[in-house]
């Protein structure tokens, strides 16, 4: 684990100062090493931290989810845009 904090300044400053052109040494750690929980998955957590946990919809909020979707995919079966403007001028 990272012990020792850096200031986001100091670490700007390091990474200005610092040669592009460096090759990186055999015995070099990796951020993941250092900061990360040891699990090893697609994206480093640093990268992409994982979504937060959803609660299973039960009962009449799925209900209403359904009913909102079947709306949806209704109008456009019919061909009627629901993203844009009201339908007055269509009746």
């Amino acid at each position: 684990m990272i012990t020792d904090q850096i200031s986001d300044e100091e670490l700007a400053a390091l990474a200005l100062a610092a040669d592009p052109e460096t090759p990186v040494a055999d015995d070099a750690v990796s951020l993941a090493e250092l900061g990360g929980t040891g699990r090893v998955g697609l994206l480093p957590e640093w990268y992409m931290a994982a979504p937060a946990g959803g609660q299973i919809l039960r009962g009449w909020r799925r209900r209403v989810v359904y009913l909102v979707i079947a709306a949806l995919v209704t109008i456009m079966a019919y061909g009627l845009c629901n993203t844009y403007g009201q339908l007055e001028h269509i009746f």
